[in-house]
């Protein structure tokens, strides 16, 4: 165990940091795991359940997210009134529970639903490890920790597909849902065991609408939280449509199913590299010059993405080394807008999580939804929807800080909650 000082003055007593880190990591890779361990399978659910058209599968992608967007307006504001713990437990419970729900589902609408319900319960993850986190440090400590759970959660891509893709290999689709089912209580004996409470006392708030409506109206409009809210909702739109189309893309497009773990692995392993590297190089160049330096990137890369495309055949090697430079400057960036945020919300850590989580998935999954309906066969459709979601979040973050990129350490902007 260590002592960790939160921004309140207080010492909580929590496991190990590293246990600390791969635990919260552990916990948001249900998420993950929920939507990327499915891609393989997409073909198999739609033959079994009669779903023939490509495009209407990407639902069981879209139909999570939405339930995680959605769960998020309420994890929040349970755990500022009771707690961390306790809420986290309860969450962790539900997923499981409608994990094996997916299992057993008859009909394509069932699996729908059930795919909503399991991604409100998973939001409980998003919206409490943020939480947890800003509960125990602050400022670049909070964007070290932060990142390095990113780190260990961005491997969940590289693994997670892989693995579905073996599970069909000796068993049915249905398989993968019980293998979340059991991971989830894996994960819910762990955190309860070892997880202590980090809610502040004095941070506590009555579960009534009067505080709840106040806490939102703060987190909604304080001008950091808002901005790079809504930046990371137009990125997250991108992230998205790619997860909902990679599928069609590699099998259809490049004609190689075989190969949709390996690409995968090839896209995410750069994102974990670059979380490992965000916490190393945060404390020297602070959070606004790594973030915004990562946000051009972003831009730069999926711009020059889609002119390639447009004007050569281009191969699944480069289409994959092209969205792997992608996905390394989009760790840059998230991670340290989600902390930038959050830089205001410290007494009402949980409902702000809570609304910019809900702003930020469900926001982003109907972008991602228009981008992957829009799917011709080709993944040009895909790679101009996803440069034009960095180009918007480009311009959220200019409004957001004045038309000042680059901030220094030490030269935050003010807060404005106007």
């Amino acid at each position: 165990m260590f002592s960790a000082t939160s921004p309140a003055g207080h010492a909580v007593k929590v496991p190990g940091r590293r246990e600390t880190v791969v635990l919260l990591a552990g916990l948001m890779a249900l998420n993950a795991f929920a939507i990327d361990a499915m891609i393989p399978a997409l073909p198999a659910i739609g033959a079994e359940l009669g779903v023939a058209e490509d495009n209407r599968r990407q639902l069981i992608v879209v139909a999570y997210m939405l339930g995680f967007g959605v769960g998020q307006a309420f994890w929040g504001p349970l755990a500022d009134r009771f707690g961390r713990k306790p809420i986290l437990a309860i969450g962790v419970a539900l997923y499981s529970g409608f994990a094996l729900l997916c299992g057993v589902a008859s009909s394509f609408e069932l699996l729908i639903a059930g795919r909503v319900a399991m991604g409100a319960s998973a939001a409980v993850t998003r919206v409490l490890v943020v939480a947890m986190v800003r509960d125990l440090f602050d400022g670049e400590a909070m964007a070290k920790v932060m990142s390095l759970v990113f780190m260990t959660f961005m491997l969940v891509p590289v693994l997670a597909p892989n693995i579905g893709q073996a599970i069909l290999l000796v068993g049915p689709w249905r398989a993968i849902f019980w293998l979340l089912a059991g991971y989830g209580v894996v994960m819910w004996l762990w955190s309860f065991a070892r997880l202590p409470e980090t809610l502040h006392p004095e941070f506590r708030r009555a579960l009534n609408l009067r505080d709840i409506a106040a806490a939102a109206r703060i987190a909604a409009f304080d001008r950091l939280s808002l901005g790079y809210t809504l930046a990371m909702t137009a990125i997250f739109g991108g992230l998205t449509a790619y997860i909902a189309s990679i599928q069609q893309i590699v099998f259809d497009t490049y004609a190689a199913p075989r190969l949709i773990g390996l690409v995968f692995a090839g896209v995410a392993a750069p994102m974990a590299l670059a979380s490992w590297a965000n916490s190393r190089v945060i404390g020297k160049y602070g959070l606004r010059r790594v973030g915004h330096g990562g946000l051009i990137g972003f831009v730069v890369i999926t711009t020059l993405h889609a002119v390639v495309a447009h004007v050569i055949a281009e191969p699944l090697w480069l289409f994959a080394a092209l969205m792997g430079l992608t996905m390394m400057a989009f760790a840059f960036t998230t991670s340290n807008f989600a902390t930038l945020a959050m830089t205001n919300m410290a007494a009402i850590a949980g409902t702000a999580s809570s609304v910019q989580g809900v702003s930020g998935t469900i926001g982003g999954a109907l972008i991602g939804l228009v981008i992957g309906q829009a799917f011709d066969g080709s993944q040009r459709p895909f790679l101009i929807g996803f440069a034009a979601c960095g180009m918007v979040g480009l311009v959220m973050v200019l409004i957001t800080e004045r038309g000042r990129l680059f901030g220094g350490i030490d030269a935050p902007p003010e807060p404005d909650t106007a």
